[in-house]
């Protein structure tokens, strides 16, 4: 029974290793799987999933207007599995119609992203997830200061955290660092 999963993870949890884990498996046994990815995030090319270890693959770019759900009902094989790198950039409507996927058209649907933002705020593809997810998974990495949880998502400018500003800015290591709730609020600690 094809069901909707949600893997959330901060900054450096290996949400796409997962993703290309995922998919290399699925291949492995002559199973077709159709990757996709936000189009907001073109850090290493428009429509590519890449991990920071250098695994990289093409992927289908979702913006807010795709209708995801026709997009797979109408590919010429249907696939076993969709997934999604970085689920937090959907938009309601995309995770509403990656539901559909999964209840009218049996496929699994595994979406990986952030939980929330640099503020600490849900993002909008998030807080969908969570609410129609029929399975929800924390992938877990230890904060940059300690060997505590990270759970959080620190911005940084010049070395320096910032707690204001768009909700969505582009960045890898050089702007994020995932960190436990006390070193969230005091770094320098």
């Amino acid at each position: 029974m094809a069901q909707l999963y949600y893997k959330y993870g901060t900054m450096n949890s290996g949400k796409t290793i997962e993703i290309l884990k995922v998919a290399h498996n699925y291949e492995e046994q002559g199973k077709g799987v159709v990757i996709m990815t936000s189009a907001l995030d073109t850090r290493d090319g428009f429509g590519m999933v890449s991990s920071r270890i250098g695994m990289r693959r093409e992927a289908i770019a979702i913006d807010d207007k795709m209708d995801v759900f026709a997009y797979v009902a109408n590919l010429p094989e249907k696939p076993y599995c969709v997934l999604i790198d970085e689920a937090q950039f959907l938009s309601k409507q995309n995770v509403y119609d990656f539901a559909r996927v999964v209840d009218e058209l049996g496929v699994p649907v595994m979406a990986f992203g952030l939980k929330n933002d640099f503020q600490n705020h849900l993002f909008e593809g998030s807080r969908e997830l969570l609410l129609l997810a029929d399975k929800i998974e924390e992938i877990k990495t230890i904060c940059q200061y300690c060997s505590k949880k990270a759970t959080m998502v620190l911005r940084t400018e010049d070395g320096h955290p910032v707690y204001e500003g768009a909700q969505i800015q582009i960045g890898g290591n050089e702007t994020y660092i995932p960190v436990c709730r006390k070193h969230y609020f005091h770094p320098e600690i």
